[in-house]
């Protein structure tokens, strides 16, 4: 039987200098799941707009079930401006009030959740009362809480993440928001482990994955760390790479691969996502093994 995930949040166009691509870390973490095997549904808001419906028509096509996407009569459909250093790394500049700060906890993305094997949510969508109560709500009732932190300045407080981590099962950082919210916590410890350890106890999160760029991820899983030093490629922009990342290591934990297995070829996975232009460009399976065997 396939796994069913849903995720919730922000359906939004990165619009780059030069074009625009449909993004936002909930929905690109569901597309990459999809595009992996798994029964995945976004919760989110459009405009009643022509940009909503492009997005929309998108979704469908790479096999995400759009059922619980809302449209908004007053916000139009989220944009994200999007600027690239020389290395191709990101930095964003977010819209705001749009569409999916006004998603609701309706009867049906209610049942959706609880038929789902896991929910996943970041902090962005928090930015607004009304999205931040429609997922408290929803994750009262979800079976196994994914929380992929996702940081945006100015669009988050210490209060609401550890509100969000101490309600999660699994929770991914970067290497960077590791260390700051470690602060938050008036952690003790310098090294990677100590500080993954420390929230871990802090938190009761069972499973803790925390991405190091280019030098690959660690994994805190059931009591034993796994690591992968990553996989060197030539970067196009870093848009999404995590997202995915993040997509091809559920895809194979919730399904009980190996916990080694699963980092291996989630690296690999955001490795190709890099070195690809924008969040969501297609990857087979095949592809990823073909190159986990060349590296």
């Amino acid at each position: 039987m396939k796994t069913n995930v849903v995720c919730f949040g922000e359906v939004l166009y990165d619009v780059f200098p030069t074009h625009k691509k449909i993004g936002g870390a909930p929905l690109n973490v569901a597309l990459r799941l999809a595009s992996l095997g798994v029964n995945a549904q976004i919760i989110s808001r459009i405009g009643n707009d022509e940009i909503g419906k492009e997005l929309v028509a998108f979704i469908q096509e790479n096999n995400v079930s759009t059922d619980t996407i809302q449209i908004d009569e007053t916000y139009s459909t989220g944009e994200v401006l999007v600027q690239l250093d020389k290395k191709g790394s990101a930095s964003y500049t977010i819209n705001y009030p749009v569409a999916w700060d006004e998603i609701q906890a309706t009867t049906e993305s209610k049942n959706a959740v609880k038929r789902a094997d896991a929910l996943v949510f970041g902090s962005l969508v928090c930015r607004d009362e009304t999205s931040y109560k429609s997922l408290l709500s929803l994750i009262k009732i979800a079976k196994y809480k994914i929380f992929d932190v996702n940081l945006r300045a100015p669009f988050y407080t210490k209060e609401l993440l550890i509100n969000l981590m101490k309600q999660a099962d699994f929770i991914k950082f970067n290497d960077d928001e590791l260390y700051e919210i470690s602060e938050y916590l008036n952690s003790p410890f310098h090294s990677l482990e100590q500080n993954i350890l420390f929230i871990a106890e802090q938190t009761q999160a069972k499973s803790i994955c925390v991405t190091k760029g280019n030098h690959g991820a660690v994994l805190y899983h059931n009591g034993k760390m796994y690591y992968n030093s990553g996989y060197k490629i030539s970067v196009a922009d870093t848009v999404g790479a995590g997202d995915s990342f993040l997509g091809g290591l559920l895809s194979k934990l919730l399904t009980n691969e190996e916990p080694q297995k699963a980092i291996d070829f989630a690296c690999a996975l955001g490795a190709l996502v890099a070195s690809n232009e924008g969040a969501n460009p297609k990857i087979t399976n095949e592809e990823i093994a073909k190159f986990m065997n060349l590296v």
